[in-house]
C-alpha cells in the first residue's frame, strides 16, 4: 500500500504561489525557469532576522523592491515585469477557486489580491518616476508603455482600417484597478504623458485613418476622476502663449487633434493621411457609383463614430462638476480665438481647420439633444442677457438684428443697475448635466440683452447661467463659425469649379483655332485644377451632405432659435409692434442669418428637410422678412424670400411645402403684402455694415441644387456670374433678391386666395405700397431690357470680329483671349438681364388683367405708357433686325413672347381705361411713341398667330391714340403762348394740380412729383425729406391756371365760331353767283 502524499500547509501553498507570481526564489537553484531571478541578498537578511526562506504576504512588498532594485539584465524591465506579474496573479487567482478548504482559499485569495495590489502600486510609481528602477531594456521608447495596454483594452489588435496595434493584452481588470483608486498627485505624471502621446496619435490622421483607438482610450481615461481632473490641468488642455491663435489651439491642445480629424481638405501644411480626395474621389468621373457610394457611406460612418466619442468625452468632463467649468473655458476659448473664420476670408495658418469646426458643430448639436425636444420646453432657460453679460465669449464684434453699438451702449448703461448678477447655477447644475437639464435661471427671459460693449460684473463673481443657456449660446457660435461657414465654402468652391470649366472651355476653342504652347500649359494647369476642386467637393459632399443626421440636428437647434427669438417680440402674432424690444435688437445678426441659410442649403438636399416642423420657420419669415424696424439689414431679410423660393413646390416637389403656403393662416394673410414691401424696401438698401456683405463688386447668380441619381444624390451646379465695374453692388444685388420675389409672386398669383388678397392690397394700397411696388417693376422692366438689347448689339460686333478668321488670327493670344472672355461676359449677361426683364413684363401682363386702376393713376399712367412705347419701338421698330441672333433661346431673347405681353398689358389697360385717359397719355411719350408702331406690331402679331380679339383690340386702341394726339395737337395749339409761372419746372408741361414744395418752397404738379417720389422720398431741389402728405396745395395759383385754360378754350371757340360764320357767308354767296 502506497504511502499517502503529505499535505502542504497554508504558508507553503502561500509561497508556492508567490513564487509563481512574482518569479523569485530566496534558495538558490530551486526553479528551473531562467525567469526566476533569486534574491541572494535578501535571503541572507531573512535567514539573519531568524525567519524561513519562504514568500509571504508580509515579505511581498520587500521582495518585490529588492525584485525591482536589482541589476539582472536577462530579466524583465521593470514595467513588463509588474504588469506580467499582475496577469500572473490573476491566473493564480483562477486556480484558488477550485481548491476545497474554504479557510486555505480565504487566505489565498487575500494574498493573490495583494499581489495584484503590489503591482499596480509599483507600476504608478514606476510611471511616475521611470527612473527610479535600473531598466536595461535597448528598446525603450518615447510613448508611455501603458499606452498599448490601454489600446488592447479599448479594441481589438486591428483598428477598423486594418492599422496595427502594439498586440500587448491587458490582464484583466489591471486598467481598472490602475485608475480607480489612484493618488492624484501620484498618478498625474503618468496621465499627463498618456494624453500627450493620444495627442500624437492622432495629429495627422485623417477620417481613414486610426484615431478609433485614441479615441477611446481617451473616453475611457476621461471616465475616471483623476484622469478628469489631470486632463483639464494639462498645460495643454488650453495651451498659454503669447502667440496663441486658433490653429495653434487645435495643433497644440489635448484635444484638438482629436476635433481635427475629418474628411474636409485642409491647408497643405496640416494635411492629414490617408489623403481622402485622392484616396476616395480621385477622377471621380471614371469610377464606378458603387465604388463612389461605398466611399461615401464609409466617410458618414466614420465621422459618426467620431462625434459620438467626442461628444461622450465632453459630456463625461460635464458631468463631472470638477471639471465642467473646465470643459466651458475650453470651448470659449476655442470660439474666441477662431472668430475670424466669420470673415470672408480666412487665414488658415492662424484659424481652425474647417474639419474642426464641423466636427465640433456636430459636437454641440449632441450636446444641445435634450432640450430640443418637441415642445422646446426649456427653451425658457435660455437668458437674453448673456449675449451682453456673459464673460464667457466675446460678442462685441457681431452686428446685432437691428441696434447700433452706440444704442446698445446706453442700453446698458441705462439698464446695468438693475442687473442680478446673483443667479448661481449651484448644485442645480449638477443635476442639469447629469440629466442635461438646466436647473431654473432666477433671471426673467424678458430682461433686456446687449452686446457691442465689454461685459461688466456687477459683483466679485462672474455672472452664472445655466448649462442649457450655456450650451444655446455657444453652440449659435460654434455652428457660424463652423457649419455655416463650410456651406459657404462649398458654395464657393463649387463656383470655382464652374468657373474653371467654363474658361477650359474658351483655352479649348482657342487652341483648336490656334494652337500655342502656353494655351496647352494653360489647359493642362486648369485640368489639374479642376480634379482637385473637385476632389474637395466630394469630400464636403462625403461629410455633410450625406450626412442628413447632421442637418436635421442643425434644423432642430435652429427651430428652438426662432421660436426663442419670436419669444422676445411675445410670440407668433401678427401685426407686429411698431417698436422693437431691445432684447430682439440686440441679438446677433448671424443667429438669423444662420438659420435661413441652413433652411436654403437643406431645402437643396433630397428628404433633407423631411420629418422638419416647417411651420415655425414659415411663421418667423411671414413675421420679420419685410419689418425693417426689426432687422434692419435688408439683404437679411432677402434670404427668408429665398428659403420661401426653395420651398415653392415646383421646386421643392414636397407636399409638406406647399401646405405652407396654402394653408398656413399667417401666410394666406400676409405673405403677398410683404413680399410687396420687400420688393419696395430693397430698393434702399444702402451700405449696410456687416462684414459679410463688404462684397466685391461682383453680383452672382448662383444656384447649387442637389438631386436624386438612382438612390445617389450629387451636386448639380449652375452658376452664372455678372461683373461691373462701376456701379455699388448694391444696384446689382436688388435685381436677384427683386428675382426670387417674383418667381414667388408668380407662383402666388396662381393661388386664388393669395391672388384675392393681392386684389385686395391694390385696392387698400392703391396709392401706397402697391404703387410703390408697380414703379420699381416698371423701372426694372425699362432698365433690364434696355441694358440686354444694348448688350446684343455688343455682342454681334464681337461675334462679327471672331467671324473674320484672318483678322482674328492675326490678332496677338493674349487680346483674342481677352475678347474671348468679354465675349463670354457679355453672353452671361445678356442672358440673366433677359431673365429678369421677361418675368417683370410677365408679372405686369398678368396682375393687369385683373388690377387696372394703378396704372391709370395721374402719376402713374405716362409711366406706364412710356415703357411700353419703349418696348414696343424695340421689338418692332426699325431696329429689330439688328436685334436678330443665331440662337434667341440661349439667350432668353424671346421677342414673339415678349411682344404678346407687351400688347397684353396694352389690351388690359385699355378696356380698364373708362375715362380714356390711356390713349392721350401714350400719345404724350415724346421719345417712343409713333402711330405706325400699332401697325407693324399687328402685322407682326396676325403673323405670329396671336389671337384675333386681342389684335382687333389693340387696333381699337392704336386708333384712339390718333384721334387723341389729334386733340392734343389742338389743345395745345389753342393754348398759345402759357405764362411761365403755369409750367412745371420739371418737364416744363402745363401744371393742372400745383402743390408747393414745404421746404425749397418750389411750386410744381402733383402727378409730377408723386411720380418722383415713388422712387425718391427727398425734396428734388434741396434733398430735404419730402412725403406725399407734405405737399401744400396751392389754390390761388389752380385757380389762375384753371381761369387761363377758360379764356384760351373760349377764344379758341370765339375764333372757330367766326371763321364757320365767314365760310357760311362765302358759301351761300358763291351759290347764288352760280344759281
Amino acid at each position: 500500500m502506497a504511502t499517502p502524499k503529505p499535505s502542504k500547509t497554508p504558508a507553503e501553498i502561500e509561497d508556492i504561489i508567490l513564487r509563481k507570481i512574482f518569479l523569485v526564489s530566496l534558495v538558490d537553484s530551486m526553479e528551473n525557469d531562467s525567469r526566476v531571478v533569486y534574491l541572494e541578498m535578501t535571503a541572507a537578511e531573512i535567514m539573519s532576522e531568524g525567519k524561513e526562506l519562504r514568500l509571504s504576504r508580509e515579505l511581498m512588498e520587500r521582495v518585490v523592491i529588492d525584485r525591482l532594485s536589482g541589476s539582472f539584465p536577462t530579466a524583465e524591465p521593470p514595467f513588463q515585469y509588474l504588469v506580467n506579474s499582475y496577469r500572473r496573479a490573476y491566473e493564480e487567482g483562477k486556480k484558488i477557486t477550485s481548491m476545497k478548504d474554504k479557510n486555505v482559499r480565504s487566505e489565498m485569495e487575500l494574498a493573490v489580491k495583494q499581489a495584484k495590489k503590489l503591482a499596480v502600486s509599483y507600476c504608478r510609481i514606476h510611471l511616475g518616476n521611470p527612473d527610479m528602477f535600473p531598466n536595461h531594456d535597448k528598446n525603450k521608447s518615447s510613448v508611455s508603455p501603458l499606452l498599448p495596454l490601454i489600446f488592447a483594452e479599448v479594441g481589438g489588435n486591428l483598428d477598423d482600417f486594418g492599422g496595427r496595434s502594439s498586440g500587448a493584452a491587458s490582464p484583466p481588470g489591471f486598467i481598472e484597478d490602475f485608475f480607480r483608486d489612484a493618488d492624484y498627485d501620484s498618478i498625474e505624471p503618468v496621465m499627463k504623458q498618456l494624453y500627450e502621446d493620444l495627442r500624437g496619435s492622432v495629429l495627422k490622421v485623417s477620417a481613414l485613418g486610426n484615431f478609433q483607438q485614441p479615441l477611446r482610450a481617451l473616453l475611457l481615461l476621461v471616465n475616471y476622476p483623476v484622469g478628469a481632473k489631470a486632463l483639464v490641468n494639462h498645460p495643454w488642455w488650453i495651451p498659454k502663449s503669447v502667440y496663441l491663435n486658433g490653429r495653434v489651439m487645435e495643433m497644440t491642445s489635448i484635444l484638438g487633434p482629436f476635433f481635427h480629424v475629418s474628411a474636409l481638405p485642409d491647408h497643405a501644411i496640416f494635411k492629414s493621411d490617408p489623403d481622402i480626395g485622392q484616396q476616395c474621389f480621385s477622377e471621380a468621373s471614371t469610377r464606378r457609383p458603387a465604388d463612389l457610394l461605398s466611399s461615401f457611406t464609409t466617410i458618414k460612418t466614420v465621422m459618426t463614430g467620431l462625434y459620438d466619442g467626442l461628444a461622450e468625452v465632453l459630456m463625461c468632463l460635464l458631468k463631472n462638476t470638477n471639471t465642467r467649468e473646465n470643459v466651458l473655458e475650453y470651448l470659449s476659448e476655442v470660439i474666441n480665438k477662431n472668430s475670424s473664420r466669420g470673415h470672408l476670408q480666412v487665414d488658415p495658418l492662424s484659424c481652425a481647420s474647417s474639419g474642426m469646426f464641423v466636427n465640433l458643430s456636430a459636437v454641440m448639436l449632441r450636446l444641445c439633444e435634450p432640450f430640443l425636444d418637441a415642445n422646446l420646453s426649456k427653451r425658457d432657460k435660455i437668458d437674453p442677457k448673456y449675449v451682453f453679460y456673459s464673460n464667457r465669449l466675446e460678442l462685441s464684434g457681431l452686428t446685432a438684428l437691428h441696434a447700433s453699438s452706440e444704442e446698445v451702449s446706453q442700453w446698458f448703461e441705462d439698464n446695468s443697475a438693475k442687473v442680478d448678477t446673483s443667479t448661481s447655477a449651484g448644485d442645480g447644475q449638477n443635476r442639469v448635466i447629469q440629466s442635461q437639464e438646466a436647473s431654473s435661471s432666477s433671471s426673467s427671459a424678458n430682461t433686456p440683452s446687449l452686446q457691442n460693449s465689454k461685459p461688466v460684473n456687477m459683483s466679485s463673481e462672474k455672472t452664472k447661467y445655466p448649462f442649457i443657456c450655456e450650451c444655446f449660446f455657444m453652440t449659435a457660435r460654434v455652428l457660424n463659425l463652423g457649419l455655416l461657414k463650410a456651406f459657404s465654402d462649398f458654395k464657393h468652391l463649387v463656383q470655382d469649379i464652374s468657373r474653371s470649366e467654363d474658361t477650359l472651355a474658351s483655352f479649348k476653342a482657342m487652341q483648336e483655332q490656334a494652337p500655342s504652347p502656353q494655351l496647352q500649359q494653360d489647359i493642362s494647369r486648369l485640368e489639374k485644377e479642376i480634379e482637385l476642386y473637385s476632389q474637395e467637393k466630394f469630400c464636403y459632399e462625403a461629410q455633410i451632405l450625406r450626412d442628413g443626421t447632421l442637418l436635421q440636428r442643425a434644423l432642430s437647434y435652429y427651430r428652438l432659435m426662432v421660436i426663442w427669438l419670436v419669444g422676445l417680440v411675445g410670440g407668433f402674432k401678427m401685426p407686429l409692434s411698431p417698436t422693437c424690444p431691445k432684447e430682439f435688437a440686440c441679438m446677433p445678426e448671424h443667429f438669423v442669418e444662420d438659420a435661413m441659410e441652413l433652411l436654403i442649403f437643406a431645402s437643396r438636399i433630397p428628404r433633407a428637410l423631411d420629418g422638419i416642423m416647417l411651420d415655425d420657420f414659415m411663421n418667423f419669415i411671414i413675421m420679420f422678412m419685410a419689418s425693417p424696424e426689426y432687422i434692419r439689414n435688408p439683404y437679411l431679410r432677402s434670404k427668408m424670400v429665398e428659403v420661401l423660393n426653395c420651398w415653392m413646390p415646383r421646386r421643392s416637389g414636397s407636399k409638406a411645402t406647399e401646405t405652407l403656403f396654402e394653408g398656413h393662416q399667417l401666410s394666406l394673410e400676409y405673405l403677398v403684402k410683404n413680399l410687396l414691401k420687400l420688393y419696395v424696401d430693397i430698393e434702399f438698401t444702402g451700405s449696410h455694415t456687416q462684414s459679410s456683405r463688404c462684397m466685391a463688386v461682383v453680383a452672382t447668380v448662383a444656384e447649387v441644387a442637389v438631386a436624386d441619381a438612382g438612390s445617389d444624390s450629387c451636386s448639380r451646379v449652375a452658376t452664372v456670374e455678372r461683373k461691373y465695374t462701376m456701379a455699388p453692388p448694391q444696384f446689382y444685388d436688388k435685381f436677384n433678391i427683386r428675382h426670387n420675389i417674383a418667381e414667388l409672386l408668380e407662383y402666388l398669383w396662381q393661388v386664388p386666395s393669395h391672388r384675392n388678397v393681392w386684389r385686395r392690397i391694390a385696392k387698400e394700397e392703391e396709392k401706397g405700397i402697391y404703387l410703390n411696388f408697380l414703379n420699381f417693376l416698371i423701372n426694372d422692366s425699362i432698365y433690364l431690357l434696355d441694358e440686354s438689347l444694348n448688350k446684343i448689339l455688343e455682342l454681334k460686333e464681337l461675334e462679327a470680329e471672331m467671324s473674320n478668321t484672318v483678322e482674328w488670327e492675326s490678332r496677338p493670344a493674349q487680346e483674342r483671349q481677352e475678347r474671348t472672355r468679354l465675349f463670354h461676359s457679355q453672353e452671361n449677361i445678356i442672358r440673366i438681364d433677359m431673365k429678369l426683364a421677361n418675368e417683370d413684363v410677365s408679372m405686369l401682363a398678368f396682375t393687369s388683367e385683373q388690377i387696372i386702376s394703378p396704372f391709370l393713376l395721374p402719376e402713374m399712367v405716362e409711366r406706364v405708357s412710356s415703357m411700353l412705347n419703349y418696348f414696343l419701338l424695340q421689338l418692332v421698330g426699325p431696329q429689330r433686325k439688328s436685334l436678330s441672333l443665331k440662337d434667341p433661346e440661349k439667350y432668353e431673347f424671346r421677342p414673339k413672347l415678349l411682344l404678346k405681353q407687351i400688347v397684353t398689358i396694352y389690351v388690359n389697360l385699355s378696356k380698364g381705361d373708362k375715362e380714356n385717359i390711356f390713349p392721350a397719355a401714350i400719345t404724350r411719350d415724346g421719345r417712343s411713341y409713333n402711330e405706325q408702331l400699332f401697325d407693324a406690331a399687328s402685322d407682326v402679331l396676325r403673323k405670329i398667330g396671336e389671337d384675333a380679339r386681342i389684335i382687333q383690340e389693340f387696333v381699337e386702341l392704336g386708333t384712339k391714340t390718333r384721334v387723341a394726339a389729334v386733340e392734343a395737337k389742338d389743345a395745345e395749339a389753342a393754348l398759345g403762348d402759357i405764362p411761365d409761372e403755369f409750367l412745371d419746372p420739371i418737364q416744363y408741361t402745363l401744371m393742372k394740380d400745383p402743390v408747393i414744395l414745404p421746404s425749397s418752397r418750389v411750386i410744381v404738379d402733383r402727378p409730377v412729383i408723386q411720380r418722383h417720389l415713388l422712387s425718391d422720398s427727398t425734396d428734388p431741389f434741396n434733398r430735404s425729406p419730402l412725403t406725399s402728405d407734405m405737399l401744400i396745395p396751392d389754390v390761388e395759383l389752380k385757380a389762375k391756371i384753371e381761369e387761363f385754360i377758360k379764356s384760351q378754350e373760349l377764344r379758341r371757340r370765339e375764333g372757330l365760331s367766326s371763321q364757320n360764320s365767314k365760310d357760311k357767308i362765302q358759301t351761300t354767296d358763291t351759290t347764288t353767283l352760280i344759281e
